[in-house]
């Protein structure tokens, strides 16, 4: 998880951000929701990019703003002092369902159902099993090869690159490729967090 070890670097990017959200008189909940609407727009942006790949800056633009709105939502709640177990269940099935719909729409837009399922499962899996460590008494997981940070600028880079570069190699064009990462890495970084939390019980 490379991008979680520049997390203090973003708290400091996010002040100005949080104080504008505390002005507007934003709650916590209400900025998860907006993160979950963007997401459906690049889902659907990239479902129509199969047809018009210039589609794809429009996703990858709102991938990174759902990520930089899931970094404002939880530091919202912190400087209103607002943290609590239910808003931290909220946050987190927003991510899922935000997961869910990105990856489907990027599956569409390329026709590619299968990959995309096996990345769906992968991208539930770390997440399931970051959680359910902490379920049976560990501290909650996030470590691992592709946490949720590294996938979004992953998927935010890679589909700003795709809306230019259209070939294909051995029949997969690159968000095809994308894909397969996902659904390789993700279920190789549930897997390794299995496999320390499995060790820290035994």
């Amino acid at each position: 998880m490379t991008l979680d070890r520049l997390r203090p670097l973003a708290d400091r990017a996010l002040v100005p951000f949080v104080a504008a959200a505390e002005r507007l008189g934003l709650t916590p909940n209400s900025v998860s929701v907006v993160s979950l609407l963007l997401a459906g727009g690049a889902s659907g942006a990239f479902y129509v990019a199969g047809r018009d790949p210039m589609w794809y800056l429009a996703g990858a633009l709102l991938v990174f703003l759902n990520g930089w709105l899931d970094l404002i939502d939880g530091a919202l709640a912190r400087e209103l002092s607002l943290a609590s177990e239910a808003g931290d269940l909220l946050d987190h099935v927003i991510d899922r369902y935000a997961d869910l719909v990105m990856i489907a729409g990027l599956a569409a837009g390329v026709g590619r159902y299968a990959l995309g399922l096996a990345a769906v499962t992968g991208v539930l899996m770390t997440s399931y099993l970051g959680t359910q460590a902490q379920a049976v008494g560990l501290d909650r997981v996030y470590g691992g090869l592709l946490g949720r940070a590294d996938r979004l600028a992953l998927m935010g880079v890679t589909t700003a690159v795709a809306a230019f570069v259209t070939a294909s190699v051995a029949t997969l064009s690159l968000v095809g490729w994308l894909l397969v990462v996902f659904a390789l890495v993700g279920h190789l970084t549930a897997l390794q967090r299995f496999y320390y939390a499995y060790r820290d019980l035994t």
